[in-house]
């Protein structure tokens, strides 16, 4: 098979994955994941046993542990774990996010010291980029970082910083200051979940997720050295190496979560009679839900595309085919959820059915890691080379 077709046409190793990750998530499902959001727990059992199988390190190295395969492979993992209902959101940032940042740029201590832990899913690291003050715009990071002897002091805030409790670490986006220019750059920063001076406050979403979002705080955090990640003159490069994944897996996120929908949708039209036939028979309801199928495979493609790039290294082609990928798998899943809870009527909003939760879930593809606002800003410039407009 020619390099050119491999992205297009999925291998058969990969079509094994997804058969083998389906039939996984079938076993847990959506009841198990309501279960799980409903008494505020964790998805501890399906993650273990996908850790088990190989599946959370699939992009990491070989020689610590991980599958030395790509994001091609890992976001295939989450889209069919969300299609069965029981998606893992940790897989975005604790392998994808900080698993690449560190393999790709890490020293050998923090290789060793992580990977292995993250590729078998018995150490978890969450991603604090996003700031109350900031939002999308990360040249707005307040976050700093000051050298004090060796050592590094951190003081800032970050919010919706999902994991933070269940993650061992969380790597921090601050800002030193350049010696040379004076201007501040962006670093990386592992910061431990016990270091004295971070402090963490829930935040009460009207999301039902197993994951919590956090409001964190740094008051005068100390850390080693060895706690930057990579060059410290490299930061945007090294930002961006995590920030592709990181779009490329909520494409993953929100198609899985689309085509759990359509299923569902797909399901009721096909059984459900009101008149004479099934109510699927009517185009009214037939049509949309071909629409929102026909726009799920689109987007699957565009994100195949981007983790293809991504995993050949190419990583300007990736940072826009990821943030149209990104945008079209999140229009794709509200479309998708929202044709499946109108196709079930009533019964779309009842608890029984779990498809109305999912219309706040589908929210947030539009929303986080970046507003498609902000896609269609870079899309402008980027690719069309129309001036700024910020």
């Amino acid at each position: 098979m020619s390099h050119g077709t491999s992205s297009v046409i999925e291998t058969e190793e990969h079509r094994d994955l997804r058969a083998a990750v389906a039939a996984l998530g079938k076993r847990y499902g959506r009841e198990y994941f309501a279960r799980v959001v409903a008494e505020g727990k964790h998805t501890d059992e399906l993650w273990a046993e996908a850790a088990g199988l190989g599946y959370l390190g699939v992009n990491l190295p070989e020689e610590y542990g991980g599958g030395g395969r790509g994001i091609a492979e890992l976001s295939l993992v989450l889209e069919e774990l969300g299609a069965a209902g029981c998606p893992l959101l940790m897989l975005v940032v604790s392998p994808a996010i900080c698993g690449t940042v560190i393999a790709r740029f890490g020293t050998d201590e923090q290789k060793r010291s992580w990977l292995p832990g993250l590729a078998d899913g018995s150490r978890k690291m969450a991603f604090g980029i996003t700031e109350p003050d900031a939002g999308s715009n990360s040249h707005r990071i307040t976050t700093t970082a000051r050298r004090e002897g060796a050592d590094w002091i951190l003081n800032g805030r970050k919010v919706f910083i999902s994991g933070v409790d269940i993650a061992e670490a969380t790597l921090i986006v601050g800002r030193t200051e350049d010696a040379r220019t004076g201007r501040l750059k962006p670093c990386l920063f592992i910061v431990p979940r016990d270091a004295p001076g971070f402090g963490r406050r829930p935040i009460s979403m009207e999301l039902a997720a197993p994951e919590k979002q956090f409001e964190l705080t740094l008051d005068e955090v100390r850390l080693p050295a060895e706690a930057l990640v990579g060059d410290e003159d490299a930061g945007l490069l090294q930002l961006f190496a995590g920030l592709n994944p990181e779009r490329i897996m909520t494409a993953a996120f929100a198609l899985g979560m689309g085509r759990y929908a359509l299923d569902r949708a797909v399901d009721y039209a096909r059984t459900r009679q009101v008149w004479k036939e099934p109510i699927g028979t009517h185009q009214a309801l037939a049509h949309p839900l071909a629409q929102a199928h026909i726009e799920l495979e689109l987007a699957r493609l565009m994100m195949q595309k981007a983790a293809h790039l991504y995993d050949a290294g190419d990583d300007m082609a990736a940072g826009e085919a990821a943030n149209m990928a990104k945008y079209a798998a999140a229009e794709a899943a509200v479309h998708s959820v929202d044709q499946a809870v109108h196709t079930l009527g009533g019964n779309g909003l009842t608890h029984e059915y779990g498809l109305a939760s999912m219309i706040t879930a589908a929210r947030v593809a539009r929303i986080a890691p970046v507003s498609r606002e902000m896609i269609l800003n870079f899309v402008s410039h980027q690719s069309l080379g129309l001036p700024k407009s910020y």
